[in-house]
């Protein structure tokens, strides 16, 4: 693997030592401009006047002091939320989709700048980022696109034909609270919420404390495509209080994280009764079928581990490999892996960039610490790189796992992937929905419609054939999301929208009733009901 040494502008220079010094150290000045970081701070209500420090995982250069939010000022951001909402629900939906619609130019344009943003913050490789801008501008595209055909009433069958009319209309359920993590920072930020707003929603937004400047951009721009300023509300603080204060006041709650507090968040929500849609966990199986083609998998299979230094949800830490192809697979995946070129730059390149944190290292070096001395066999990487940046990790391929071995069920979100061979594809399809988890798999096979039917028996809300996570979760047309515990409800497509609506049935009845008419006794009209239910089945009537 090659490397390269930050600096805070992103270029390459010799590794030096001597006191801080901006032009040698990293970590004595500020990453970013102070008037960019002050014009998005500016756009969260915090009033507590305490801020929190955010380094960069890249090489430890201080990015911003984020201003820290209270209790009152998760309250005040319902209150101005609830009157935005009140205003924006009676705009029409062609209004609504013409600001996505502008918002998918804006983020297009403006892509360099939200890239080198997402870097910095979270650490990713350049190439990594650029799925952010990309993710967004396919959800705006799409939700702008077929907004009627999500939102517009609907006419549904009458029990009586010709005299019953039933019409369902979509109700936007009112202030959305949206909790999303780090590892996406800005499409986690935005993807969720565009649809509800487009529903007419308002929406309270607490993103992770470690990338709070790459969702107040996304912010700016939702401005700049003239959605109104109090419609989208943004607080800070840490999760274990500011949470909970939005789960008391939201009419609904999404939540990206891990199960274990999405579970508290379901908790809380079940409590007032309010929905919640839930992006959890996953240890997601990647499956090579005996037909597979080799070069395409293995290719796949770096982007499936190591994408983001394996920080993704849908990323794959457990690959199953045919007896008849696994040395000439592996051959391929781990020459393929130890060619990744690792660096700490906002340049175009580097194949895989920083953890975002020692926590996360800290995870990742104890769970391949563990396995190798209970026996696993590293075929590539294994190794912390401080010599890159704080928080660097080489991709490893580790042979030999066993379920002893932590890192066996337990997710480690980074960049480890485990190898098991299998014989017969019963065997591999029950090994792959071992656990608990079901949220992403893949199969690579050359026949598609094998391929196809083995993944309606795998346990995941998507499956990807031939691809790593890309296919499913760029086609913003289906839905996303986790069986199991892996989450519950669904991102993109319809459910992704109606989640945030409330379904409202409206009857118009004509000429009859539905009760004894004309001196009918209920005998009489119980005769007549039933004998109109059987003529109803005759006929085909549903």
């Amino acid at each position: 693997m090659s490397d390269q040494s930050p600096t805070p502008s992103g270029g390459v220079n010799p590794l030096t030592e001597g006191p801080a010094d901006p032009e040698h150290d990293p970590t004595a000045s500020y990453a970013l401009e102070p008037e960019y970081v002050d014009a998005l701070t500016a756009r969260l209500l915090a009033t507590t006047g305490t801020t929190a420090a955010v380094f960069s995982p890249l090489n430890g250069a201080p990015l911003a002091n984020i201003p820290q939010s209270s209790d009152a000022d998760v309250a005040e951001a319902f209150v101005r939320a609830r009157r935005a909402q009140a205003v924006w629900a009676r705009t029409t939906v062609d209004e609504r989709a013409a600001m996505l619609m502008r918002l998918h130019d804006l983020v297009l344009d403006r892509q360099d700048e939200i890239i080198d943003l997402i870097v910095w913050e979270s650490g990713k490789a350049r190439k990594h980022a650029f799925d952010e801008p990309l993710h967004i501008a396919l959800t705006a595209r799409y939700y702008g696109r077929t907004a009627h055909q999500h939102l517009d009433t609907q006419r549904k069958l009458g029990v009586v034909p010709g005299l019953t009319r039933v019409e369902v209309n979509r109700v936007p359920k009112g202030v959305v609270g949206i909790i999303s993590p780090w590892n996406y920072p800005f499409t986690m930020a935005l993807c969720d919420g565009l649809p509800a707003l487009l529903a007419g929603n308002a929406v309270v937004a607490k993103p992770d404390a470690q990338t709070m400047l790459s969702a107040l951009l996304a912010k700016e721009l939702l401005e700049d495509a003239g959605f109104p300023q109090d419609l989208w509300q943004v607080v800070a603080g840490p999760g274990s209080t500011i949470g909970p204060s939005i789960i008391s006041r939201a009419d609904y709650v999404c939540f990206t994280g891990s199960t274990a507090t999405g579970k508290r968040v379901a908790a809380g929500c079940a409590e007032r009764l309010i929905g919640c849609s839930l992006e959890l966990g996953g240890k997601n199986p990647l499956l090579v079928l005996r037909d597979a083609d080799l070069e395409k998998a293995a290719e796949g299979a770096v982007r499936a581990s190591f994408s983001n230094a394996g920080q993704l949800c849908v990323s794959m830490e457990r690959m199953f490999v045919a007896d008849q192809v696994y040395d000439r697979f592996v051959e391929r995946f781990v020459a393929r892996t130890e060619a990744m070129t690792l660096g700490a730059t906002l340049d175009w390149g580097n194949d895989m960039g920083s953890l975002i944190s020692q926590d996360q290292l800290d995870t990742v070096v104890a769970h391949v610490e563990d396995a190798v001395a209970k026996g696993a066999r590293v075929l590539a990487g294994g190794r912390a790189r401080p010599d890159l940046g704080p928080f660097f990790f080489e991709p490893t391929i580790l042979e030999g796992v066993t379920p002893d071995m932590t890192c066996f069920g337990h997710e480690t979100f980074g960049p480890v992937i485990a190898l098991y061979r299998f014989h017969d594809e019963a065997d591999a399809v029950a090994r792959a929905n071992d656990g608990d988890y079901g949220l992403n798999a893949s199969i690579y096979s050359q026949d598609g419609a094998r391929a196809r039917a083995i993944a309606r028996h795998i346990k995941c809300g998507t499956v990807n054939i031939n691809e790593a996570f890309g296919a499913t979760f760029a086609s913003i047309d289906s839905p996303m999301g986790g069986m199991r515990e892996s989450g519950m409800g669904r991102r993109q497509g319809s459910e992704g929208i109606h989640r945030y609506t409330e379904s409202q049935a409206v009857a118009t009845q004509r000429l009859i009733r539905f009760a004894p008419m004309l001196g009918m006794s209920d005998e009489a009209y119980a005769k007549v009901m039933t004998a109109n239910l059987r003529l109803m089945k005759k006929l085909g009537r549903a």
